[in-house]
């Protein structure tokens, strides 16, 4: 089944798809082993800077060839897209699923934007999701307006999109405090819209907060920070008194760290 099946019919059945964002050969292995553990299906994103570092073709050829070794359900989706003509080079390469970020222009850009990548993506059957509302970048005022349920369902209206990332006080990177999703006002947008609901920023989003908000019509949790967070705190930990050079050595303890936070994510997910 192709991602934009899959997420309309996890809508469907009040259940979420993690999409964990990877960034090299190890990130990777560490979603995989996973989802492999959890019988889980997995969306593997790749950002705009990911794709400079590893190259759009290797990226895909890397994750559709690790997802056949593991016998994983899971698509690749592009996180992010900044322009239409980034989102093509990813359609062009084989990405399942694109997802073109114009939030922060005028709602009757953002509709104009989200409208031509909808059309350029039909001959491919990908899926397209769009951003309405503010969600934080890193650094950013986390204290917000989240998404109107009305301009939700115009835009989703307008624009023909799969799916849509709302802003509920949600904020990209790590929270400052403990955050409090705006549940109602989820619930408010699910009504409107009956579109597959996307959450970006879930990184330190407490357990009961996501399992609410799958249960209200969340059925793509993102996850970027934590996993890098993971992965680079674990390798400075082993390199701050290590003399070894066989990075084949040192690199796998990380990888088993993202592993392990997968895994944990993936059962809070997969937990009613």
């Amino acid at each position: 089944m192709n991602c934009k099946d899959t997420l309309v019919r996890y809508a469907q059945e009040g259940r979420a798809l993690l999409a964990a964002n990877f960034y090299n050969f190890e990130t990777l292995k560490g979603l995989l082993l996973a989802a492999q553990e959890t019988h889980s299906s997995l969306i593997l994103q790749l950002s705009e800077s990911s794709l400079r570092y590893l190259g759009i073709k290797p990226a895909v050829a890397m994750a559709r060839a690790m997802l056949a070794d593991f016998g994983v359900e899971g698509w690749v989706h592009l996180d992010h897209g900044s322009s239409p003509a980034v989102v093509k080079q990813c359609l062009e390469a084989g990405f399942d699923s694109v997802m073109i970020d114009a939030s922060e222009s005028s709602f009757e850009d953002n509709v104009r934007t989200t409208q031509e990548v909808v059309r350029m993506a039909a001959p491919y059957q990908a899926n397209v999701e769009a951003e309405l509302g503010y969600v934080a970048k890193l650094g950013q005022e986390q204290s917000v307006e989240p998404t109107s349920a009305a301009d939700a369902a115009r835009f989703v209206e307008l624009t023909g999109v799969d799916c849509l990332a709302v802003a509920i006080g949600n904020a990209h990177g790590f929270y400052k405090q403990t955050p409090q999703l705006r549940l109602d006002r989820l619930q408010q947008i699910q009504a409107a819209t009956h579109c597959p609901l996307v959450l970006h920023g879930s990184s330190g989003i407490p357990d009961e907060q996501l399992k609410e908000a799958i249960r209200l019509g969340i059925c793509k949790i993102n996850l970027a920070t934590e996993t890098k967070n993971t992965f680079m705190k674990t390798l400075q930990s082993l390199l701050a008194d290590n003399e070894e050079i066989d990075l084949r050595k040192v690199f796998p303890p990380a990888t088993d760290a993202v592993s392990a936070l997968i895994r944990r994510k993936l059962t809070i997910i997969n937990t009613p």
